[in-house]
């Protein structure tokens, strides 16, 4: 963990650098991951049964890909009735916030006479990684799936990797609207979401967090499908006073420590005193965290204690351009509103960030690696399109065609100049 004062001489230097350090992972998959994807686009399903005895050490059939509708009811109503009335909860949040997101279509006649607007459809399928392993969450499939139901799509196509798949999940997926499985995953999972593979058939965009491997398939299919996002490790930067319990502060610090070595917990305090006790209660929690070792790994090569005049958190802040930011202070919305990048705020003591991953409605699919700085989080937008229209009668058109004309000619382009001269009886 590292110390920061801004009183320090050598501090801006010393920050910006820390902000700076790379916490990707540095494995260098492109090469192996063009071959997969290659190798997928051109034998189908043939390739994806190979990878699965390869990589995952399963044997499948193409009339085992997919996980059928008894399987998932089996499964689902295994579930804990406790996480299920969770999932519920969640899910009716999650969706009532992302309906709100929905814009509305215009149509309006300008003062040139000419009718025009814009309108929003869904897209028609969309497909949802969902990790397998040390991601294997619930909350993952109710963040990516119930904005793209609210949005209309009409199929929710998920791949996880082959294995047994836990009841939460498959509560998960049946609530939030998935409308198949797939055991498949990796890079070939990606691929087959993007080529087709056999069953499996091509979706327009695909989103869900992965490994390196995911990440880098999703980078090279981009353009053949949309792509939410690339994501990178978790992080958190917590703005607090010294009225704050430390044990609280140091929680929330460890809620994303806990996901991944290479996530990165930040605090942000102006008091010396406090920033102590933070520091000897996350020593203190990481005893009993069962997560402890990744916990611990994300907070020694990571994680930071910023002392700082509270006045100066926002700037840091943006600095950082963090996934999640907590202000644990008397008046949140005085620094809140100051700040510019970041994926989600959570503003008050009572506010903690782990209420966003689940319940609180908002979505947890966030910008990470200071990727706040110019986008936005998972939402309906995600999910839909907007599609402009012009219409003109002869009066209106002939407002615009001289325009049109005079441009169209001063970038070389007759064909252009001469569609709309012709209407004016010009140019035959």
């Amino acid at each position: 963990m590292r110390r920061f004062r801004f009183s320090e001489p050598g501090f801006k230097a010393a920050f910006s650098s820390f902000v700076a350090e790379r916490r990707e992972t540095p494995d260098d998959v492109d090469a192996l991951v063009r071959d997969i994807l290659a190798a997928v686009r051109a034998e189908g399903v043939d390739a994806l049964l190979r990878y699965a005895k390869a990589f995952d050490k399963v044997e499948l059939t193409e009339a085992t890909l997919r996980v059928t509708a008894d399987e998932i009811a089996d499964g689902a109503a295994a579930c804990s009735s406790d996480v299920r009335d969770a999932i519920n909860f969640a899910a009716k949040r999650i969706r009532a916030y992302h309906e709100r997101q929905r814009p509305a279509d215009q149509r309006f006649t300008d003062e040139a006479g000419v009718d025009m607007g814009w309108r929003w459809t869904p897209l028609e399928a969309v497909g949802i990684y969902v990790p397998g392993g040390r991601a294997a969450y619930p909350s993952t499939v109710l963040m990516n799936a119930v904005p793209a139901a609210a949005a209309g799509v009409d199929r929710i196509a998920m791949v996880t990797p082959p294995g047994r798949l836990q009841p939460a999940v498959l509560a998960a997926a049946q609530v939030a609207g998935v409308t198949e499985i797939w055991r498949v995953g990796g890079a070939q999972a990606v691929a087959a979401l993007a080529y087709g593979a056999g069953p499996i058939r091509p979706v327009d965009k695909i989103v869900g967090p992965g490994n390196a491997f995911v990440t880098a398939a999703k980078r090279r299919v981009y353009g053949t499908v949309g792509i939410d996002a690339l994501a990178g490790p978790s992080e958190i930067v917590v703005v607090a006073d010294g009225a704050n319990d430390p044990q609280w502060i140091a929680a929330d610090l460890l809620s994303q420590a806990e996901h991944d070595p290479a996530a990165q917990s930040i605090l942000i305090t102006d008091d010396e005193s406090f920033a102590a006790a933070v520091e000897a209660a996350v020593a203190e929690q990481l005893t009993t965290l069962s997560t402890g070792a990744d916990a611990a790994a994300s907070w020694r090569d990571h994680g930071a204690i910023v002392i700082a005049p509270l006045g100066e958190s926002p700037g840091l802040v943006d600095e950082i351009a963090p996934e999640h930011v907590e202000f644990a202070v008397a008046d949140p919305e005085a620094l809140s509103d100051r700040v510019r990048h970041a994926g989600a705020m959570f503003l008050g003591r009572h506010a903690p960030e782990a209420v966003g991953d689940y319940v609180a409605g908002s979505n947890h699919v966030l910008p990470t690696s200071r990727a706040a700085r110019f986008s936005s989080g998972l939402s309906l937008y995600d999910f839909i399109k907007r599609t402009s229209f012009v219409k003109c009668d002869a009066e209106s058109f002939a407002r615009l065609a001289t325009a049109s004309i005079a441009l169209a000619e001063s970038e070389g382009l007759p064909a252009h100049a001469r569609s709309a001269a012709i209407r004016l009886g010009q140019g035959r």
